[in-house]
């Protein structure tokens, strides 16, 4: 009940999820990401714990196999879960166990990985990371949201979708773009809408916390 795109952007070393599912608040759940060291989703029938712990491995030093591998095995449910990492050199792994739900399945890109859960075909991930791949649009969230409505469009999840987040992480600590839709009747819609609203101010947001000395207005009453 669930399909993400998880990448990295080779241009600038940024860290990217989009992910869409059936389920309230998937992005709450599944989506994990750290600057500097990688992203991760946990799906199918979740444990939220395994992305940080994917994360974590990441960061010690393993890669994206051996962080899949050590999540895999600290797991006793293993069978039920679906997992996607990308490490900082772009490599990317994946499990989907023997009980997830559906059509499951995953699809590689460069620097990038499709997983998902009863879905209406499996060739949604392949057009979820062909239309990111061949999306020529400069920021990487517009490109991530590609792969998303492409995935929409060839199909998507076999019910309807209910929940989508998309978030990335670049320099700074924190998640740079954080959009989440936790229940709606056209979640890939009202996300299309959130990225319009929050790419043209996205840097502003980072100057006022890095060098707020130079923060624009916030052009709201009682702030002249």
């Amino acid at each position: 009940m669930t399909f993400s795109l998880a990448a990295r952007d080779p241009a600038t070393g940024a860290f990217g999820m989009v992910i869409s599912s059936s389920s309230p608040a998937v992005a709450s759940r599944c989506l994990n990401l750290r600057a500097g060291v990688g992203v991760a989703a946990s799906q199918n029938v979740t444990n939220p714990a395994l992305g940080p712990l994917l994360l974590d491995g990441l960061e010690a030093g393993a890669d994206a196999d051996s962080a899949i591998a050590a999540a895999v095995a600290a797991d006793p449910f293993s069978d039920y879960r679906q997992l996607t990492v990308v490490d900082a050199e772009g490599r990317v792994a994946m499990h989907s166990g023997t009980q997830a739900l559906g059509i499951f399945g995953v699809a590689v890109g460069d620097h990038a990985v499709a997983a998902g859960n009863m879905l209406s075909g499996l060739d949604v991930l392949d057009a979820m990371v062909g239309g990111y791949a061949s999306s020529g649009a400069e920021a990487f969230e517009e490109r991530l949201l590609a792969g998303f409505l492409s995935a929409i469009e060839a199909g998507g999840e076999a019910g309807p979708v209910r929940s989508a987040g998309l978030a990335v992480v670049e320099d700074a600590s924190w998640r740079v773009t954080d959009l989440r839709v936790d229940d709606s009747d056209d979640p890939a819609g009202e996300l299309t809408r959130l990225l319009a609203l929050w790419l043209p101010q996205k840097n502003d947001y980072l100057v006022r916390a890095l060098r707020p000395g130079n923060a624009p207005s916030y052009g709201v009453p009682g702030d002249e």
